[in-house]
């Protein structure tokens, strides 16, 4: 008996670059007629979700703490830029809002790296020890959160 191949994508690339062609139309006649920018479609955008998504799974991006800051930007980025997908450049759709995506997850990783560093450059600067313990304490105790936060320095 012979296997047949079912491969399934979760976003047909041909149905995808159809209704992209179709919202770039009803741009172009909204912008002729002086109107309002209309808005994607359900399918464009749950297309743009599917595609966050699934890059976030993706073992370089999967152990972020702020993986849907991640998904929430890349979105945001496809929406801002879904006007400047020209169809007669590319029939890929899939590819070109795949590269936005994972480009708005780099840049907020740099982000979320600057701000962790300030963080850490704020505490260095602390007297944390004055901060933590009391007068009363006579230095009979081991402070756990003080140790914890000088190993996450280092």
């Amino acid at each position: 008996m012979a296997k047949t191949s079912t491969n399934t994508h979760y976003i047909n690339n041909q149905e995808f670059l159809a209704a992209l062609v179709e919202h770039r139309d009803r741009v172009q006649l909204a912008r002729a007629e002086n109107k309002p920018t209309p808005a994607v479609s359900n399918y464009i955008g749950d297309c743009f979700i599917k595609i966050a998504r699934h890059l976030s799974y993706k073992s370089n991006f999967i152990n972020y703490s702020y993986r849907d800051e991640m998904i929430s930007d890349a979105i945001e980025n496809c929406l801002a830029v879904v006007d400047n997908f020209d169809p007669a450049k590319s029939k890929n759709p899939f590819a070109y809002f795949t590269q936005i995506t994972f480009f708005a997850f780099v840049r907020r990783i740099q982000k979320e790296k600057k701000q962790m560093a300030t963080k850490f450059r704020y505490i260095d600067q602390l007297d944390i020890n004055d901060l933590v313990t009391q007068e009363h304490d006579n230095g009979e105790f081991q402070n756990q959160f003080l140790e914890f936060l000088k190993t996450q320095m280092d």
